[in-house]
């Protein structure tokens, strides 16, 4: 079995793991998680890094960026608190600025992404729900408010562009960037819904969280992948 196959197994595996621990309240799974949460996107990272078909892929060193935010995400939203979710979203959004960058440099240029009927659903979304989120958090801190406002506003437009890759790319690298993007987009919906909209949600609703932004990190991964090719 070759060396990036194997990585990526064992980033699956451990994020099944890790989406196990999110969603039991014991006082021993959360201290677990700080063994296996940290480890996941170094994982997939090194997956990327050894599949010799992101050699030539357009979009690898943006993946790669977008990872060491999203690490940095995780390892920050390990903590408590309103500082610590406000620093955790902040490298998240330094993430989602990469994914987009390397998005943009290869989008469709023939059509603009505001004539996107897919980037336009996006945009209908964060609309309706993301100011909502912000200003009940912003009930709490002020401050995050406006964080949490920003973050979803890049993690939007991530998931748009995402939609909107040059045609020239391979057709299935074009859809699983797609699919990614989404599942970051519904991920982070049911994130922010447990966190300030449903306080007495229950802890099993972190191990959706979990499980839909493994995936996604996963396939915006392979999408990246198999634009090599």
């Amino acid at each position: 079995m070759r060396r990036y196959t194997k990585l990526k197994l064992a980033y699956v595996a451990l994020a099944a793991a890790d989406t196990a621990l999110a969603g039991s309240r014991r006082p021993w799974a959360h201290r677990a998680r700080f063994a296996t949460k940290p480890l996941l996107l170094p994982l997939l990272g090194a997956a990327v890094v050894a599949d010799p078909r992101a050699t030539g892929s357009p979009l690898r060193s943006t993946t790669l960026a977008a990872q060491a935010g999203g690490w940095g995400g995780d390892v920050l939203l390990l903590g408590h608190g309103e500082r610590m979710l406000a620093a955790g979203a902040t490298s998240f959004g330094a993430g989602h600025l990469a994914y987009i960058s390397g998005f943009l440099h290869h989008r469709e240029r023939r059509t603009p992404l505001t004539a996107s009927r897919a980037a336009r659903v996006v945009a209908g979304l964060w609309a309706t729900s993301g100011p909502v989120v912000a200003a009940t958090a912003a009930r709490q801190d002020r401050r995050l408010g406006g964080t949490l406002l920003g973050y979803s506003a890049l993690l939007a437009a991530m998931a748009a562009t995402a939609t909107h890759l040059d045609p020239a790319l391979p057709r299935d690298a074009r859809l699983l960037t797609a699919a990614g993007g989404a599942m970051f987009l519904a991920s982070d919906a049911v994130l922010g819904a447990r966190s300030f909209l449903l306080p007495d949600a229950p802890q099993r609703l972190e191990s959706v969280v979990m499980a839909t932004y493994t995936g996604a990190q996963l396939l915006l991964a392979e999408g990246a992948v198999r634009a090599g090719r």
